[in-house]
């Protein structure tokens, strides 16, 4: 195609334009090196004191004038560093390391009456770095190598989902590890299902509440194995009512401790063939040690001692049925005839529910709901809490298919809600009753 006189023009004044600005370069001195604050600013934009000039400032080149390559260097260091900058803005906080001193002051040397306690970890509501938070004193299991600790630590920070409390950053002087999370008023499941001041009473009191707070912990749970960015074989470990915060006003659900078996050597990469590996045939299993809470671990952790995603989702099975009856996940009862106390499992008493009348699934529901639920989305609730709970681990499914299933199961909830005009929007108080 034939080039026109006005475009062969435009060309050779480009050219000249550039054989002009190497000239230029030859006879101009090298710029002096950079100072090292410069060389620090442009690493970390925002830990300069110094504002970038304006677009209306005299450093600018004319928009008239073919600007120069140092000029044109000068202009792309600067849209680099304005880059740098909007990016580090739009990005989620970047994980803390908390010195020991600030754990120690926040808490007033662990004098400071704790939050909770329990056999495994204590934990204090504080503020720290003008932050409400809980911190939470758990041991080491293994000791971790400071590259394998920042590593998870900055992909469980820039973890972000609406049903997972987020982990603020870590303190780990010694043989304990503390971990900073974000606090959130509310209170736990279990707290709401059977309220220890009132057992006739429960914030809970309608089926749409109890379907969204099984909705919000499968979105979570489904979160953190698939999408937290480890390799999607990230382990939670510790699901169970007590560790699923109920925020107050919403009701919606949350999932506390996430990272921390990550964080506190509870977990190991075995890449090696196991025993436990051939059994769920695959060779890269990951795998943990620690104790876990009755009625709440799968039998092949009770028999092996390591846990994995199939565990959670046991675990997970056990909370559903706990939604839908309202009982815990074991208890005993003293038996006045035998004189002895008789174990009552939440599992084993939906599996024989099922297995009798339809009128007996009526009569195990939560009678506290009083009988105000769609009975067909109760029974496929509990149908999924016992493929959640079934022994072979093989058979239970994955969190993926689960959180499909509870999504659509809401959603018929909520469809049933409308139909009869109850409220579809909660807004309550957790105030002991």
């Amino acid at each position: 195609m034939c080039k026109s006189k006005k475009s062969t023009n435009i060309i050779n004044s480009t050219t000249t334009s550039r054989s002009m600005a190497t000239e230029s370069l030859k006879s101009t001195p090298p710029p002096p090196p950079p100072s090292s604050s410069s060389t620090s600013s442009f690493i970390n934009p925002s830990s300069s004191t110094n504002k970038y000039p304006s677009p209306s400032s005299n450093n600018y080149p004319s928009t008239n004038a073919s600007p120069t390559c140092s000029e044109a260097s000068k202009s792309l260091s600067f849209s680099s560093k304005t880059s740098l900058s909007s990016l580090k803005d739009s990005l989620p906080e970047n994980p803390h390391i908390y010195d020991f001193s600030e754990i120690c002051k926040t808490t007033n040397n662990f004098l400071k009456k704790p939050f909770s306690s329990s056999s495994s970890s204590t934990s204090w509501r504080c503020s720290i770095r003008g932050k409400e938070v809980i911190i939470f004193q758990r041991k080491f299991r293994r000791q971790i190598g400071l590259p394998e600790l920042q590593k998870k630590l900055l992909t469980i920070c820039r973890s972000h989902h609406s049903s997972v409390i987020k982990l603020l950053g870590v303190s780990s002087p010694g043989n304990y590890n503390y971990l900073v999370y974000e606090y959130v008023h509310g209170a736990n499941l279990a707290t709401c299902l059977r309220n220890p001041q009132n057992s006739s009473y429960t914030v809970l009191s309608s089926w749409l509440s109890r379907m969204q707070i099984a909705t919000d912990i499968a979105h979570g749970l489904d979160y953190i194995h698939h999408c937290s960015g480890l390799n999607s074989e990230f382990v939670h470990g510790r699901i169970k009512s007590s560790s699923i915060l109920v925020t107050e006003d919403s009701l919606n659900a949350k999932i506390c401790h996430f990272g921390t078996a990550e964080l506190c050597g509870e977990i190991a990469d075995s890449r090696n063939e196991s025993s436990l590996s051939k059994n769920f045939g695959r060779s890269d299993s990951r795998e943990m040690k620690f104790e876990g809470t009755t009625g709440y671990m799968a039998p092949e952790f009770q028999a092996s001692g390591f846990v994995t995603q199939k565990c959670d989702v046991y675990a997970f099975g056990v909370v559903i049925l706990e939604l839908v009856s309202g009982e815990e996940a074991l208890r005993y009862v003293f038996d006045k005839e035998g004189g002895v106390y008789k174990r009552i499992s939440v599992i084993e008493t939906a599996r024989e529910v099922v297995a009798a009348s339809e009128g007996e699934l009526r009569k195990w529901v939560d009678m506290r709901l009083k009988d105000s639920y769609p009975v067909e989305v109760a029974e496929k609730m509990v149908l999924l809490g016992l493929e959640c709970v079934d022994d072979d681990p093989e058979k239970r499914p994955h969190t993926g298919l689960i959180d499909v299933r509870v999504s659509k199961l809401y959603l018929k909830s909520k469809k049933w809600a409308g139909k009869f005009g109850l409220p579809t929007d909660f807004s309550v108080s957790l105030a002991p009753r």
